[in-house]
């Protein structure tokens, strides 16, 4: 797909993660006078001078240095690797204020919140309301979910997206992120964030000012719309994209998480009120214990109890450095292996 997308688009670069597959890449587009590049170049190539805006869109704590690296270089962020904030949310936007950098989000939800703030930057916000759709498993109880398999976990009702944050979508931890994303992005604390389950994904997310009155952005599920707005700010530009039809959508329903049954949602919270590195450490363990659910050596509910006892048992670190970071990364995933093992 790489190389299909290469010839199509004819970028000066591209970096393919895989070594092993460098040759193959590199035999297919040298003659297009296309680089290629492999392993750790993608944390380098962002900072070339000819990039306007990175879109980081790495799954997972991988998104971290590239980003790092592309701020330092004064490269505006579009930002779709919500793990970036969540690890290291007061390094990033220290570093952005101190580049003059902005960062424009992409995820749905995010760009929902961004948009409806558009021309209210003045007015104090009481709170944002995030929407979740729930899930595969939204009603269910815990019995059932110690029996749910891989691949019933993979069918999200409304988005096609990867594994990784498909899984992370049914046990709600892809909103525990987005809460703590959303702190960082628009300064605030953790209890002006709530979140709402919303079926229908219809309503992508909606802020309430001091006065009372909401705004909500509303669309279809689809992510084109918020990574085109992040990439042509301030600009709409003219879509042929399919619209809303209000005649079809016949009801908007919102109801409470469940956060018994959906404990990470609720991890999220305590590790986000905690700060400093119990954020890297909700991360690192639930991308070992997702990784480890795809390869079907845990069940479902035990991904979220190798999180809860990550966060008992790894060192706290109130004001983390990048070096904290990193080996808050490192040991935690040393320490969810062992739990599992």
């Amino acid at each position: 797909m790489l190389i299909e997308q290469s010839k199509k688009f004819r970028p000066n670069a591209v970096v393919i993660g895989n070594s092993a597959q460098y040759q193959q890449v590199m035999d297919a587009l040298d003659p297009l006078d296309i680089k290629v590049y492999t392993n750790g170049a993608l944390a380098e190539i962002v900072t070339m001078d000819s990039i306007d805006i990175v879109l980081t869109a790495l799954v997972g704590y991988t998104g971290l240095l590239p980003t790092i690296n592309a701020i330092k270089a004064g490269k505006n962020i579009a930002l779709a690797n919500k793990e970036t904030l969540v690890v290291a949310g007061q390094l990033i936007t220290s570093l952005a204020e101190e580049k003059g950098v902005n960062i424009y989000p992409v995820d749905s939800e995010h760009s929902a919140i961004f948009q409806c703030l558009l021309g209210e930057w003045h007015n104090p916000i009481e709170k944002i309301i995030l929407t979740a759709s729930g899930g595969p498993f939204r009603g269910k109880d815990r019995d059932f979910l110690r029996s749910v398999t891989k691949l019933e976990a993979l069918k999200h009702p409304n988005w096609d997206m990867g594994a990784k944050i498909t899984i992370d979508s049914a046990t709600l931890m892809n909103k525990g992120l987005e809460v703590i994303e959303a702190t960082w992005l628009f300064d605030l604390t953790m209890d002006q964030v709530e979140v709402v389950v919303h079926p229908q994904s219809i309503v992508h997310s909606m802020v309430q000012f001091t006065d009372g009155s909401i705004k909500a952005q509303m669309g279809l599920p689809d992510m084109k719309l918020p990574i085109l707005f992040a990439l042509s700010y301030p600009n709409r530009l003219d879509t042929d994209f399919p619209r809303l039809d209000f005649s079809k959508c016949s009801e908007l329903t919102f109801e409470a998480p469940d956060l018994q049954t959906f404990r990470n949602l609720a991890l999220a919270f305590e590790a986000s009120n905690k700060g400093g590195n119990m954020p890297c450490v909700l991360n690192a363990a639930n991308e070992v214990a997702v990784s480890e659910f795809l390869n079907e050596r845990i069940g479902f509910l035990e991904m979220s109890e190798v999180v809860a006892t990550c966060l008992s048992k790894m060192p706290y670190i109130k004001t983390p450095c990048y070096e904290d970071y990193v080996e808050t990364d490192k040991e935690t995933r040393i320490k969810a292996q062992e739990i599992i093992n």
